[in-house]
Formats: structure tokens, C-alpha cells, sequence
């Protein structure tokens, strides 16, 4: 089993920066794949942001490609999201989840609340 406890969510003013942490715990492998997904109220979950434990290969969604940045401190079982210039639109709350076997996200963190002021 994989712990995911979510860290560094806030209030910030639009154009500002929130850097996001998520620290792993349990049955944790290098080859894990890792990501930032987001729900906002009455809207779907979505996905952010991930990245290969395997390669290092990141991804982003198109809202999130340029302004946000995944990375891994893998010393410290710890991912990362840096996100610049945001919007009010990403607000939501952000979840860190973690594919052990390259199939689907099986473990998710309980989310922390991200708010961004016009």
C-alpha cells in the first residue's frame, strides 16, 4: 500500500506562484508513475500534471502546459508541482496520485485546496 499526504496548498493572489507537495510512504517503487490531478466544485476531476519514475517523462495538460512544472526528489520520496502565473480558474482542490503497476491511479492523497483571488 502507498501513502500520499499533499502539502503547500493556499490562498494567492492571481498571477502569483503555490508550490505543491506530496510525500510517499508504504510500498513506494522508483518506477512509479506519479500526478497532480484537480476538482473543482461541480466539475469533473482532471488531470494536471504527471511524470514517469521510470524515465523522468513529464506531461502536462494543456491549462497547465507552460505555467506549471512536476519533479520528483526521489531521495525524499517527494513530488513536486510548481505552479506560476495562476488563475482564477485553478482553483480546485489538487490530489497527488501514485500508479505502482503502469495500469491506473490506485492511491490518492486527501487533497489540499487550492484558492486563487481575481
Amino acid at each position: 500500500q502507498v501513502q500520499l499526504v499533499e502539502s503547500g496548498g493556499g490562498l494567492v493572489q492571481a498571477g502569483g506562484s503555490l508550490r505543491l507537495s506530496c510525500a510517499a510512504s508504504g510500498r513506494t517503487f522508483s518506477s512509479t508513475r506519479m500526478a497532480w490531478f484537480r476538482q473543482a466544485p461541480g466539475k469533473e476531476r482532471e488531470f494536471v500534471a504527471g511524470i514517469s519514475g521510470s524515465s523522468g517523462s513529464t506531461y502536462y495538460a494543456d491549462s497547465a502546459k507552460g505555467r506549471f512544472t512536476i519533479s520528483t526528489d526521489n531521495a525524499k520520496n517527494t513530488v513536486y508541482l510548481l505552479m506560476n502565473s495562476l488563475k482564477p480558474e485553478d482553483t480546485a482542490v489538487y490530489y497527488c496520485a501514485a500508479d505502482p503497476t503502469s495500469g491506473r491511479y490506485l492511491y490518492w492523497g486527501q487533497g489540499t485546496q487550492v484558492t486563487v483571488s481575481s
